[in-house]
């Protein structure tokens, strides 16, 4: 698997989780046996995950709790030092605005199947989250703990109340509501289009306790080097298969996989080129690999033309002749001899 299909998450979110389950009475040793964890990251590693791992692994400790809160229980206890030196920048920035500023540069650092984004709309500052990619079930865990430990990181800064005015939710609540209301210290607006905390711009100057431009300058810089070997682990076209090597395969767009990217459609098209690729070849590629690894598997040639884009069984059939020279069948990947 290409390094850019991993996301590496945490360690102490990890634990955190574990011990949440525990704390309810949860079989939390068999969720970590079932997705193999163990303390060899360390308190400040990381353990990586593809991103259908990462998927089932929330999944399954929402499942073992037997709680649709767990999101929310343990957003709760995700204190500051639980956030690295993302965490040490954000608690060392000179003004609200300053702080703000790093979460929306650098908080994929610490959750990578998010999108941080800030909005100014009137007199409020958004900072929202979205899907960095399909989440299905973990969806709704990941936001909540992301959401609800900004927001306890948020009232840290101002070492009192947190800034927020308002709450937004993309999912009903349900009979959570209650909890998510006494959490969040206000009413939550749980029928939004995106997860979003609303701060007035009249308070992005405010100055912060814990302001130290030294400590800060340390942390912003290893926040900048982490991001850029993240960012730059691996060749462009291998960070473009890591993106395909999911549901988005079927309908792969240019400017979805760019997005994922954190890059433009120009700019990505741009990238490949310079690695000799084009962004339809790289996707060919792709879906002639999945469809004879599922072949081999005896998988329907109507399900596989479906499943790599193709409506029309007939298209995909000149297309896999195209890739292999021969006709898809049970048991027929294409390769020779």
């Amino acid at each position: 698997m290409p390094e850019s299909a991993l996301l590496r998450i945490p360690t102490p979110y990890l634990r955190q989780i574990a011990a949440q389950l525990a704390r309810s009475g949860a079989d939390a040793e068999g969720w970590r046996a079932r997705h193999g964890l163990d303390d060899r990251g360390g308190s400040l590693g990381t353990v990586a995950f593809s991103a259908p791992g990462l998927v089932a692994l929330v999944a399954d400790a929402v499942a073992t709790a037997r709680d649709p809160a767990l999101g929310l229980l343990v957003g709760e206890r995700l204190a500051a030092a639980a956030h690295g030196v993302v965490g040490h920048a954000v608690l060392h920035s000179r003004t609200l605005g300053e702080a703000l500023d790093v979460l929306v540069r650098y908080a994929a650092l610490r959750m990578p199947a998010l999108v941080f984004e800030g909005a100014i709309e009137g007199g409020t500052w958004w900072l929202r989250l979205r899907p960095a990619m399909p989440l299905g079930a973990a969806e709704r865990p990941l936001i909540e703990a992301s959401l609800l430990a900004l927001h306890r990181l948020l009232a840290t800064l101002l070492d009192g109340p947190s800034p927020v005015t308002a709450v937004q939710l993309p999912h009903p609540l349900g009979r959570e509501r209650a909890l998510a209301t006494a959490l969040f210290g206000q009413a939550v607006d749980d029928a939004a289009a995106v997860a979003g905390l609303a701060i007035p711009r009249a308070v992005l100057d405010a100055r912060l306790p814990l302001a130290d431009p030294e400590a800060f300058a340390l942390a912003e810089r290893q926040c900048r080097e982490d991001l850029a070997r993240r960012d730059h682990a691996t060749r462009w076209t291998d960070r473009l298969r890591g993106v395909l090597s999911g549901p988005l395969l079927a309908h792969a767009d240019v400017g979805v996989c760019a997005r994922l990217l954190a890059t433009s459609p120009r700019s990505l098209h741009r990238h490949l080129a310079t690695e000799g690729a084009r962004f339809r070849t790289v996707v060919d590629q792709a879906r002639r690999e999945r469809a004879e690894q599922w072949l081999r598997e005896g998988v329907p040639v109507e399900a596989i033309a479906s499943a790599v884009g193709y409506g029309d069984v007939a298209n995909f059939r000149r297309a896999f002749r195209r890739w292999t020279g021969v006709a898809p069948g049970p048991g027929r990947d294409g390769r020779r001899g």
